[in-house]
């Protein structure tokens, strides 16, 4: 009697079923194609979310997808990245276009400055930031793995009495903007004048013109501009600070920070890294 009545129950939900469709004037078969759509729509992102909580899941396909991936940077800070004439060049660049390749897709370059980068994940105008960034669990932005290490140095007007960090208080320091070098002479000089510029290139200028005393700046970056000024300005051996670079991404964005520390693991496996850092360190040199 159970399988009977069951039996009847189904034949009256579709005749039923038959005569609602019929009276919508709509096809059966595209109403019951519908609905399974959204189901698995819904349903894949509970199971993202159950599964480890992945806010990005599914980005990297749509960067697939549409067919680029968008890096931003700050273009002033040679060796790492720069203009030269209308191309964008430098380690970070070069490590960029390596992750583009590794997902099969065009890099594309935002130029803005330094201070707003982080700005640029938040308001999502970019995929990652590669800009010589360093590594500051502080800031409300996820880090990969190091990739470079670096610190800050100082440079000078030729035949300046200043010889080290200690000379600095009291006097006048250009730094840029938003960068290590600005926190740090911000922290520990309370006395000097501080001169904040969005580009370190401004900075030494003003040094060669005798309107600063000194500039304080990342080691590399600072070997490239005082090359540019080579009677005016020296660079002073004392290291101010260690601190190590890192490829940032939007805070919680792990699918996107996974594939910049794998790519960074393969490219120092394979040597590749090296030879990028020796192309463009033994161009300062």
């Amino acid at each position: 009697m159970k399988k009977i009545s069951r039996l009847a129950a189904l034949l009256l939900a579709g005749m039923m079923a038959v005569s609602m469709t019929a009276c919508s004037g709509e096809p059966a078969q595209e109403e019951s194609s519908a609905a399974p759509a959204s189901d698995a729509g819904s349903s894949t992102a509970e199971e993202v979310s159950e599964e480890g909580g992945d806010a990005a899941s599914g980005y990297l396909e749509q960067i697939q997808e549409r067919g680029y991936i968008t890096m931003s940077t700050n273009a002033e800070f040679p060796p790492f990245e720069y203009m030269e004439g209308t191309e964008y060049r430098g380690i970070d660049v070069d490590i960029s276009q390596k992750i583009a390749d590794k997902l099969g897709v065009e890099l594309r370059i935002n130029n803005t400055s330094f201070d707003s980068l982080p700005l640029e994940l938040e308001t999502d105008k970019c995929d990652f930031v590669a800009a010589g960034m360093t590594i500051d669990p502080e800031k409300d932005i996820d880090f990969t793995n190091p990739y470079f290490n670096a610190s800050q140095v100082i440079i000078v007007q030729t035949g300046s009495d200043i010889t080290s960090g200690e000379d600095l208080d009291g006097k006048r320091i250009g730094v840029q903007l938003g960068t290590t070098g600005d926190t740090y002479c911000t922290e520990n000089y309370p006395n000097a004048q501080i001169s904040r510029m969005s580009k370190a290139m401004d900075a030494v200028a003003d040094l060669a013109r005798g309107n600063l005393d000194a500039v304080v700046v990342d080691d590399y970056p600072a070997k490239m501009l005082a090359a540019q000024n080579p009677d005016a300005v020296v660079v002073l051996e004392e290291a101010l600070t260690v601190e190590e670079y890192g490829l940032a991404v939007k805070k919680g964005n792990q699918e996107m920070l996974d594939l910049l520390n794998e790519t960074l693991a393969e490219l120092e496996e394979s040597g590749e890294l090296d030879e990028i850092f020796a192309a463009y360190l033994s161009e300062e040199e």
